[in-house]
């Protein structure tokens, strides 16, 4: 898994959607980080919110730098699922910027709900304005959410928001709470057009 530092999103992208996610944690809460990067969110949360927190990384560099920032980290292949895991063993299960570099979409989501009570993923939305004219233009998007050329990108699912809010009811996943970005600042009308970037809290059907 990328780790979550080398994701080239704008900063103040990236910085929002960490404080949305912190934003749902609760003080003492149990959390799972899946594809925790350097572990930023997870020594955020724990000085924050003294939660009790581990992380998952597959990337060498990001396991180093949690084991020195003194974050909980397992190095794991996300591809292979959470069997390690007991059913509700947390009580949030968080994957920021990294949904739509998973092959096992529906498989690693059904996983998320089953360890925690409630998931929180955030992603890069690919209907946003930008990316639309550069296809009408011919091009594959390029751009601050989605930094990277269609030859060297980590990326293996484009989807927007309306296609993941259609999988959710497909797959009876609660949708409990939406936080659409663009370029940090909140957007709250024509989220699939107008937002770079998607949060959303999760729940069990």
């Amino acid at each position: 898994m990328t780790p979550r530092k080398s994701v080239r999103l704008d900063l103040a992208d990236l910085r929002a959607d960490l404080d949305a996610i912190a934003g749902w944690i609760q003080p003492g809460e149990r959390v799972l980080d899946l594809g925790c990067g350097d572990g930023l969110l997870l020594r955020r949360l724990m000085d924050e919110k003294q939660v009790i927190c581990y992380g998952i990384e597959k990337d060498p560099a990001g396991v180093l730098a949690c084991l020195k920032s003194g974050v909980n980290v397992i190095q794991v292949n996300l591809e292979r699922g959470l069997a390690g895991f007991e059913d509700g063993a947390f009580d949030h299960v968080i994957m920021s910027l990294s949904l739509q570099m998973i092959q096992n979409t529906v498989g690693l989501l059904k996983e998320l709900l089953r360890v925690g009570h409630e998931a929180v993923v955030s992603f890069p939305n690919f209907g946003y304005y930008t990316h639309r004219q550069a296809i009408l233009k011919g091009r594959m998007p390029v751009s601050e959410s989605l930094p990277y050329q269609w030859f060297d990108t980590p990326n293996v699912r484009f989807f927007t928001i309306a296609d993941f809010e259609a999988l959710c009811r497909e797959q009876g996943i609660a949708i409990l709470e939406t936080i659409a970005l663009d370029n940090g600042a909140r957007v709250t009308e024509d989220i699939n057009f107008l937002a770079d970037t998607a949060i959303y809290r999760l729940g069990r059907p």
